[in-house]
């Protein structure tokens, strides 16, 4: 084989190989998207189920508040009514 003939095929050789191993990493790199998008659903799935949990335990707060601040209101209101029944009773 000649010299030309050598060179020829070692780089044809090299030019495979490397566009093998190209294709390689391109296909390693489809599949890290790929686990990057799921990786991020499921974030976004976690973040969504916290933040529910977290809206329904301060809803069911507000409701508790709500309803003892709307007692101790009627509380201080029949005091008041006392009061005002003693007072302009005497």
């Amino acid at each position: 084989m000649t010299l030309k003939k050598r060179a020829l095929a070692i780089s044809m050789a090299l030019g495979m190989a490397s566009a093998a191993f190209a294709s390689g990493q391109d296909t390693g790199a489809k599949q890290d998207l790929k686990n990057a998008g799921q990786d991020t659903k499921s974030a976004a799935k976690d973040a969504g189920s916290a933040t529910k949990k977290t809206a329904k335990k301060t809803s069911q707060a507000t409701k508790k508040a709500t309803n003892k601040g709307a007692q101790k209101t009627q509380q201080g209101a029949q005091k008041v009514q006392n009061k005002t029944q003693t007072n302009s009773s005497q």
